[in-house]
């Protein structure tokens, strides 16, 4: 089992602040027009102010009312989620709709643990209101992705599932948190719906880790454009390839975008190549 990963750092973003507070934190009111000016702070809505860094989407959810939530916030701490074009938001119930909002906004009411300065929600909260807007598979690769990621532990996970209802807990035992990527989650669900035997991040002598090996024939390595686009890169996969074959192994490289929006085409690829080695 790889070793937990660090907790990463919590960026400056996630806090916002009202004028009074600005100023009992020791700042002028020429420091914050300045400031203003520079961009080294935002002004999101009428006496809410954020960090200058602060992402778009975090302005957004501010200004309407809410904390960046869910799918969104996953997003931007780099937890994989499948694409959504829309913006979501936490909202507490009472507070009416909120300045802004507007269509395009998925809007989840409910009240949230996080401190009244936070200009998002909790992780944890986060991940549960992300299996709910997700189908199974997409929820079970991003609960990997953020256990991989060091967002969450174990008792971060079972923290999750206390928030969602009990048909969610069947999702608990199909997750890996060896799992490096969404796509390499997504295969292994589709290789294990097959029937197929699956281990994830397997050591071969002489490779390194591959992504997944099916039940000891088939070998898969879930390709991304960021980490395998130029000749370089190609050359050293086909060299990996080259001494996988040599082991008796047949690799599949199935692509990122293939996974997620053409799911069809590799699960078709999976089972033409798992039978003529079986």
């Amino acid at each position: 089992m790889t070793p937990p990963a660090t907790q990463p750092v919590t960026p400056t973003w996630t806090v916002g602040w009202s004028y009074a507070e600005l100023r009992a934190e020791g700042l002028s009111r020429r420091s914050i027009d300045r400031a203003l000016r520079s961009g080294s702070l935002l002004r999101a809505r009428r006496d809410r102010y954020l960090h200058g860094d602060a992402p778009a989407h975090v302005a957004a959810a501010v200004a309407c009312g809410g904390r960046l939530d869910c799918l969104s916030l996953l997003g931007e701490l780099g937890v994989f989620v499948q694409e959504k074009p829309m913006l979501h938001v936490q909202l507490t119930p009472g507070t009416g709709h909120g300045p802004g909002v507007r269509h395009g906004i998925v809007r989840h009411w409910r009240h949230t643990a996080a401190d009244a300065r936070s200009t998002t929600t909790d992780i944890i909260e986060a991940l549960a209101q992300a299996c709910r807007c997700q189908n199974p598979r997409s929820a079970i690769a991003t609960l990997d992705s953020a256990w991989h990621a060091g967002w969450v532990d174990e008792e971060g996970i079972a923290a999750v599932f206390r928030l969602l209802p009990r048909r969610f807990r069947v999702l608990r035992s199909n997750l890996e948190r060896r799992s490096e990527s969404g796509p390499e989650t997504l295969v292994r669900l589709m290789a294990r719906a097959l029937g197929c035997d699956v281990e994830a991040q397997v050591s071969m002598p002489g490779v390194g880790r591959v992504d997944l090996v099916l039940d000891g024939l088939l070998v898969i390595e879930c390709d991304s454009q960021e980490f395998h686009q130029g000749w370089t890169s190609q050359q050293r996969d086909r060299s990996r390839d080259l001494a996988l074959a040599a082991m008796g192994y047949v690799t599949l490289r199935p692509w990122a975008s293939a996974i997620m929006w053409q799911p069809e085409t590799v699960v078709d690829a999976i089972r033409g190549l798992h039978g003529t080695r079986a």
